[in-house]
């Protein structure tokens, strides 16, 4: 009778043991944390499932949690919210929705320009980084309600939303030189202007752009993957953003990553300071006292505050990932901080162009009000035909102007760019 006793304890300790372990593995699932940190608009990501596996990069073991001990996870965590749930969202729809009439109004028949071709291009780039940035900000939204699903989300997204962010910027980038540069031609060589800046030539260099900066950022697609860690030490799983074989080949990446991050930052910045210090330079000799400035110079002015905006916004991430040298999921939780306050002044620099062509151009709200206020803008004319019919009539010469002064302004032959 004894044997079948010590039989049934045996099986009863097997079992629990088994439950234990299957408890123990569960928890541990439970606790797959993506420590790495996500952010759509910064870092990178290789693409496809995670795989579960324990493996060491350049000889060293991976482990989890590996900066949550640097001291500035706080400041991590807190530009993380303020920016991804603050600041992102009211940036990418205001944004989103400024580009989208934008690139309506730009297309308008009345702004069939040079120039406008260029911002209508800067439109579609800039709704694509905001699109990007959005996706931040859903993600974020998504990990305090689900935080495996967001993992989830990570992991698919993120190879695609970091090539999607880096193609963006950099056509920004070299579309705001294209309109400095068309600017330029303009204002300091008008003799040339007719033959230069014509449609077709500015489509043909927007497409260009487009082309060569996807091509230019298809190694960053593959710099980094998703891979699942089990850090033994701590005993837990989490999510972590490894190299890539190609991410590791320092003969390839370092030469690379120079040459992008000079290309998308740096030398569109001297290239813009130093055509708009010329353009500015013959403004400033072409302007009379006392005189009102002439719709092209009124124009150039509203660009000069595109360029800059751009130069102010892109300044602190070139020097971040240029002269600093500093990446973003690789990094420290401090530098990952400044990371996402340099990553908001780019999707500030998205945002804002609506806001200065309103601000800034007579003929962009004139047209904006014909396509979209109708009924006003067909008010605000005939009391402005008024008044000038009233003043000629005043002036004893009994010419009877009617023609509007909106019409005037928005008159594409009489306007040199937008």
């Amino acid at each position: 009778m004894t044997s079948p006793n010590v039989s049934a304890e045996d099986t009863l300790e097997v079992s629990l043991n088994a439950s234990l372990s299957i408890l123990t593995t569960l928890m541990n699932l439970d606790n797959v944390t993506a420590t790495s940190g996500y952010g759509v608009s910064g870092g990178g990501a290789g693409g496809g499932e995670p795989l579960v596996m324990q493996r060491e990069e350049e000889g060293e073991a991976l482990h989890c949690n590996t900066n949550d001990t640097d001291g500035y996870k706080h400041f991590y965590e807190t530009a993380q919210m303020v920016t991804g749930l603050i600041i992102y969202p009211i940036l990418c729809i205001t944004g989103i929705t400024g580009n989208a009439l934008s690139l309506i109004v730009l297309s308008h028949r009345d702004m069939a320009t040079s120039t406008n071709v260029y911002l209508s291009a800067l439109s579609v780039s800039d709704t694509l980084k905001l699109l990007n940035d959005l996706l931040y900000f859903v993600m974020l939204t998504i990990s305090l309600i689900s935080p495996p699903s967001a993992e989830v989300m990570m992991v698919n997204v993120y190879p695609y939303a970091h090539y999607i962010f880096t193609v963006a910027v950099c056509v920004t980038a070299w579309l705001t030189v294209s309109v400095a540069m068309d600017r330029f031609i303009a204002v300091c060589h008008p003799s040339r202007a007719k033959s230069l800046c014509t449609i077709p030539r500015a489509r043909a260099v927007c497409v260009t752009v487009f082309m060569l900066m996807m091509l230019l950022s298809i190694p960053s697609a593959f710099r980094y993957r998703m891979e699942v860690v089990h850090d033994g030490a701590a005993n837990v799983t989490c999510m972590e953003i490894v190299t890539t074989e190609l991410g590791r080949n320092k003969q390839v990446m370092v030469p690379y990553t120079w040459i992008q991050n000079f290309l998308r930052g740096i030398v569109p910045v001297f290239i813009l300071i130093y055509l708009n210090a010329r353009i500015i330079n013959i403004l400033r000799k072409e302007r009379i006292k006392g005189k009102k400035l002439s719709s092209r110079n009124r124009i150039t002015l509203m660009l000069i505050a595109v360029i800059v905006v751009f130069i102010v916004c892109i300044t602190p991430d070139a020097i971040m990932s240029t002269f600093v040298g500093k990446g973003y999921v690789e990094e420290d939780n401090m530098v990952k901080g400044v990371r996402e306050i340099t990553d908001a002044l780019l999707a500030l620099n998205s945002a804002i162009n609506f806001v200065l062509y309103c601000t800034l151009s007579l003929v962009f709200r004139n047209t904006f009000c014909k396509m979209f206020c109708s009924s006003s803008f067909a008010r605000m004319q005939r009391k402005s035909s008024k008044c000038v019919m009233r003043n000629g009539e005043d002036g004893g010469g009994g010419t009877q102007l009617q023609i509007s002064v909106y019409e005037r302004e928005s008159h594409p032959a009489e306007e040199d760019g937008m």
